[in-house]
């Protein structure tokens, strides 16, 4: 019964995805005489948590009911009073929770208020379910720095464009869709120079029925290279464009930037480009959870030599394009030794019709 209720639970967390980075999902049910009463998520960031939300659509009274919710309560003052007070002051008997919380503000105090106020709880239930669909915020709240996606399409023989460039379409569209979904999953989408230079994107998230949210713009670009006529300086959206570069950029092109809406961000040099160390820190300081990395092949070999990404979304279409110069995902100086690759664990492999995925999280060395 615990496993039912918490599925559910899940189930309507999936639907804040989106809009409440860099809070967690939360999804929470109230059963009473076997029966939901009851069911609320944390809808947007700033907003009524889970909790409270899922007693605003109560219609009966809770007390003695039971409470399922994936993530333990808060038990702190931010933007919300603390949730675990008010199961509390509403008489719930017992909670189910499926994952204690991360955030070292709550980390098992708000279990704490509800035990030594006489309320049954159960943790654990489903933990490992929501703790990947969660796991930018595990990685934020305990980090303050981004969770970082890196995605990444190729042809079955390795190819991310023909030799002339072309790269429309390596992957199908039902693919395509999926990726943008993770658009609209994450606070920013970050890409190289080369990216914008070439492609032009405009970097924004389309959904079918569904208005998606656009991530945060941000282009790795060392010495100021972005044509002020590029797609994503010139987009009438409310969510900004982020240029990461260094003091080699022009003073009159920072102010060009600015005048279009642009924030420059001037970084360290390392390696004669944007130290993206440095540029996560301060990602994560302006409240950035989460990034997927939409590189250029050599930003991509450049993020994961620096250890930025957490995990890897790979498309593999079945299309041999050939050809010696054509670019393979990832580029940069490489690795001398196989031995020495980035390697992957936890793979998950789905199909969308003829593409493959693969993904999997970076395997961090100990």
């Amino acid at each position: 019964m615990d496993i039912e209720y918490m599925k559910r639970a899940i189930e309507l967390s999936k639907q804040g995805i989106g809009y409440t980075n860099p809070n967690p999902l939360v999804g929470a049910v109230i059963l009473k005489n076997n029966r939901i009463i009851g069911e609320g998520y944390h809808e947007y960031y700033g907003g009524p948590h889970a909790e409270i939300n899922a007693f605003s659509n109560v219609k009966e009274d809770v007390e003695g009911a039971t409470m399922y919710v994936t993530l333990e309560p808060c038990s702190h003052y931010g933007k919300t009073p603390p949730c675990a007070k008010a199961i509390v002051e509403k008489g719930i008997k017992k909670v189910v929770i499926g994952m204690k919380d991360p955030n070292p503000l709550v980390a098992g105090k708000g279990i704490k208020i509800l035990e030594n106020n006489g309320i049954e709880v159960v943790a654990g239930v489903l933990e490992d379910e929501i703790k990947k669909l969660n796991e930018i915020f595990i990685k934020y709240i305990t980090t303050n720095k981004p969770f970082c996606i890196m995605k990444t399409a190729m042809t079955l023989d390795g190819k991310i464009a023909a030799k002339t460039g072309d790269s429309k379409w390596i992957s199908n569209e039902k693919s395509r869709r999926y990726v943008h979904k993770l658009r609209h999953r994450v606070t920013g989408i970050m890409v190289g120079i080369g990216t914008v230079l070439t492609d032009d994107p405009r970097l924004t998230t389309r959904l079918e029925n569904q208005r998606g949210s656009n991530p945060i713009r941000i282009v790795v670009d060392s010495s100021g290279r972005i044509p002020i006529d590029a797609k994503v300086l010139n987009i009438d959206d409310d969510t900004k464009t982020i240029i990461a570069t260094t003091k080699r950029i022009n003073e009159n092109k920072v102010k060009a930037l600015e005048e279009k809406g642009a924030e420059v961000l001037i970084t360290p040099i390392k390696n004669n480009r944007v130290d993206l160390k440095y540029l996560i820190g301060e990602l994560g300081r302006r409240k950035i959870d989460s990034i997927l990395l939409e590189g250029g092949s050599t930003l991509n070999y450049a993020a994961l030599n620096e250890g930025i990404v957490d995990k890897v979304v790979s498309f593999i279409a079945p299309k041999i394009v050939g050809g010696q110069d054509a670019k393979t995902p990832v580029g940069g100086e490489g690795k001398d030794f196989i031995k020495n690759s980035f390697k992957l664990k936890d793979i998950n492999v789905k199909r969308f019709e003829e593409d493959i995925m693969i993904e999997g999280y970076i395997r961090k060395e100990e």
